[in-house]
Formats: structure tokens, C-alpha cells, sequence
């Protein structure tokens, strides 16, 4: 932000179209003309200036949101607050200042997701309870493996009373083809860790022909079988699961949400790393922001075509290792192998941005999902030495 004891034509320009954006305008900075008198201490920097612009023009931002995009910051990996050129001197150090027009969407998703985190915390939805009652006669499991099949399978079994875990407890590896099961390790960490883009993040696996420890039903089969003695079965066949935890049926787990919409969820996760403690970053991911998220829609991620040459040698030999291992295979170990699916669908600056601002204007719902719940210590029921493997690679 630049100080505003100036009084010069430039910055006068600057408070002027400040003062046009305040009010619901939409006019570029470099169309601007006008000015106005000082609003503040300091000029808003160029990011939240355009984030302002850019919420004017896709809806009615209430007079909150308007001051509160002005006063954010830009946290993160980037540049710091910028300036708006032709308001003040080019100075010797830091930064030149900027058209706001031409700066990437990447920028202002900075300051949008800081935004979206102080919603999400501001949620703070009231932790989910235990099971009531725990059915004694319950059949011991423990379910390992495609976050997306056994968080929310975990969740509705501890609900009914029949927590994991216990003496004897079968080990069940969940999974389905590798290039969904990339996919649904992908969105879990961007509701938990956050960490890396879906792209780089793929590259990286491709780069070093290695399988993210969720994604990799082998490795996680042979360290239970081995480390802890336990009877280990691979389920790639759904409808095969109730038998096996000793109920009649199960709910199918909720559907991915959209690949912008888990790119959003990754980027308010490092903002919400500087703000609470990871177990409660989570719950508030999961509990209070993807519910959102996934009403509003949209097209998974899905795994593009230059990855399927060494994922479907991956899938063979992930395939051969149960098989000659002598695991039970509930399912047909073919499914397994990479599906092709339309289209290369990844995540944009353009499409995470526009999702973020219709998020910034509707405000992120205080409802909180079904299907999130104690996530956290689900986790923790996929046994630690898992979690370290996980944050190893």
C-alpha cells in the first residue's frame, strides 16, 4: 500500500477511482481519470483494487466486503502489496508499480483466498461428537487406502456404532483405477495439507515413477501383513465392503468436487495454516468449505494423457504384486488398470478465481456437511507410520 500524505495528481487520481470502486464501479485504471480526496492512511494496493473491480463486476459485494477487500493483504508466495502506476514515482527499490488490469489471476487469488479463510474460520463449526453407543458384538476393521472411499465409509460406520480399529481387526485396502485413485488422494490433501498444484504435483509422481502411499494398495497391503501380523483383503468391488464390516449396506460416498473448486480448497489451506492448528484446519475444510463447494458443481480433475503410459505400468505391476502375493481380491483385479477418461480437465487461474468470487459474495455457509465429521481422527486411524510415508513424498 502507498502512504497517502501525497497530494499530487496521481494520487488524487488513485483515491478517486478508490473511491469509484467503493462505491459498486467498474472501470478499469487505466480508463480512469477522475479524483477524489484521501480515504484512508494509505492507498490500497493494485491486488485488492482489482479484486474489488473484479467483485463489482460479477455482483452487489455488501459495504463489509468492500472494506474488507480493501484493508486485506496478500499473503503467501508472491509479490507484496503493488502500487498502482502513473499514481506515484518509480522508486529506486522494491517493486514497480502496476497496471492492476494486467496482473495475473494467480495475484488476486492471494488475496481472495485469505478472504475465503477468515469466512471459513469465522464458521467455526462445533465439533462433531463420538458415537453415541458402540455395538459390542461389532466385526473388527480397519479401512485403509482411496481417501475417498474410506473417509466417508469410516465416518457412517462410526456413526452406526461401529468404530475401527480393535484386537483381530481385517484390514480392508480400498481402491479402484489408479487414475481415479490419483485424483481422490489429489482433492484429500487439498482439503487437508494443501501442498502442490494438481499439475506439478502429477509431474512430480511421473518424474520419480512413484505412487502416493494412499494411492499405492501394494505397499499399504505388505506393510500390514508384515509389520502387524494382520489378515489383509483388497477391495476394489464396492458392493463387496457391508459384507465384510458386517452390515447390510452402505451409502455411496459423495462425489468429487469440481477441479477449480479442490484448487481453491489447496490455497485457502495455506492461508488457514497460519490461522489454526492442522487438525482444526481440517475440520474446517472438510465441515464448513466443501460442502459449498460441492453444490456449486463442475468437472473433477482428471489425469491428462502424457500420464497414462507409466501409471498403466504402474497399475500392471501394483496388479501382479497382490495377485502373487496371495491377497484376496474382492473384485476384478482389472479394474485396477487406468480408465480413459474425456477430456484433460485441471484446474485455471480463471475458473478458481471466478469460483472464489462468487464464494467472497454469497459468503461461505455456516451449514455444515454430512459427510465431514471427526476426519481428523479418521486419519489417524490409518495408522502413523502412513501419515509419515505420506508427508515424506
Amino acid at each position: 500500500m502507498s502512504a497517502a500524505d501525497e497530494d499530487t495528481p496521481g494520487v488524487r487520481r488513485a483515491w478517486g477511482w478508490v473511491g469509484h470502486l467503493r462505491a459498486g464501479g467498474t472501470t478499469p485504471w487505466d480508463d480512469w481519470s477522475g479524483q477524489g480526496p484521501a480515504g484512508g492512511r494509505v492507498l490500497p494496493g493494485a491486488q485488492q483494487l482489482e479484486l474489488l473491480r473484479r467483485l463489482n463486476l460479477a455482483g452487489a459485494p455488501s459495504t463489509t466486503l468492500v472494506e474488507r477487500v480493501v484493508a486485506a493483504s496478500a499473503p503467501g508466495r508472491g509479490r507484496p502489496d503493488l502500487e498502482l502506476e502513473g499514481s506515484v514515482e518509480r522508486r529506486r527499490f522494491g517493486p514497480p508499480p502496476v497496471d492492476p488490469g494486467h496482473l495475473p489471476d494467480d495475484e488476486l487469488l492471494r488475496v481472495a483466498a485469505a478472504l475465503i479463510a477468515e469466512d471459513v474460520v469465522a464458521t467455526d463449526p462445533e465439533p462433531v461428537a463420538g458415537p453415541g453407543w458402540v455395538r459390542p458384538w461389532r466385526r473388527r476393521y480397519r479401512l485403509l487406502g482411496d481417501p475417498a472411499l474410506t473417509a466417508p465409509w469410516r465416518h457412517e460406520l462410526v456413526a452406526r456404532g461401529r468404530p475401527p480399529g480393535g484386537r483381530g481387526a481385517l484390514v480392508l485396502v480400498l481402491g479402484t483405477d489408479l487414475t481415479q485413485m490419483l485424483a481422490d488422494v489429489w482433492e484429500h490433501r487439498c482439503f487437508g495439507e494443501g501442498g502442490a498444484a494438481w499439475s506439478r504435483w502429477l509431474d512430480s509422481l511421473g518424474r520419480r515413477d512413484t505412487l502416493p502411499p494412499r494411492a499405492d494398495l501394494l505397499h499399504i497391503a505388505r506393510t500390514w501383513s508384515t509389520r502387524s501380523g494382520r489378515r489383509v483383503e483388497v477391495v476394489l468391488d464396492p458392493t463387496a465392503l457391508p459384507g465384510l464390516v458386517g452390515v447390510r449396506r452402505l451409502a455411496t460416498p459423495p462425489a468429487p468436487v469440481s477441479a477449480d473448486a479442490a484448487d481453491l480448497a489447496r490455497r485457502v489451506s495455506a492461508v488457514l495454516g497460519l490461522l489454526v492448528d492442522r487438525h482444526r484446519r481440517e475440520v474446517l475444510l472438510r465441515r464448513a468449505l466443501r460442502p459449498r463447494l460441492a453444490r456449486l458443481g463442475g468437472a473433477p480433475v482428471v489425469v491428462p494423457p502424457e500420464h497414462l503410459g507409466w501409471l498403466d505400468d504402474r497399475a500392471v505391476a501394483m496388479r501382479e504384486g497382490l495377485l502373487g502375493a496371495g491377497y484376496a481380491v474382492h473384485g476384478d483385479p482389472d479394474l485396477l488398470l487406468p480408465r480413459t477418461r474425456p477430456g484433460a480437465v485441471e484446474p485455471s487461474d480463471a475458473g478458481v478465481l471466478a469460483l472464489a468470487l462468487r464464494l467472497l459474495l454469497e459468503g461461505v455457509a455456516t451449514r455444515t456437511g454430512d459427510e465431514a465429521g471427526d476426519e481428523a481422527e479418521d486419519e489417524a486411524g490409518q495408522d502413523s507410520t502412513h501419515d509419515r510415508e505420506e508427508t515424506t513424498r
